[in-house]
């Protein structure tokens, strides 16, 4: 799913416009980002839990050279699926 079938999806299931949809979707997701930037969990009951988690600097090989490199340590964006959205995951595979 893209992000203009999901603004369609929310724009149906809420009975809203497409462009208020949109709008809502956008809310939503600068308020994650925003969450997570100040280093907070962004936590969505029955759906998961985004958080912040720190890489260690490591070393790695170039692929084209098999030179020896330095990843540097950086922070990424974790998640985790709540109860619901596995159960609901795991009901589609059956």
């Amino acid at each position: 799913m893209n992000r203009t079938e999901l603004v369609d999806l929310i724009s149906e299931k809420a009975e809203l416009t497409k462009a208020a949809a949109a709008r809502a979707l956008d809310a939503v997701l600068e308020g994650v980002a925003g969450s997570l930037q100040k280093g907070d969990p962004v936590v969505l009951v029955n759906f998961g839990t985004f958080t912040i988690k720190q890489r260690a600097a490591r070393e790695g090989r170039n692929p084209s050279t098999g030179e020896k490199i330095k990843i540097s340590a950086a922070k990424v964006v974790g998640f985790k699926a709540g109860k619901a959205l596995k159960d609901a995951v795991k009901e589609e595979a059956k």
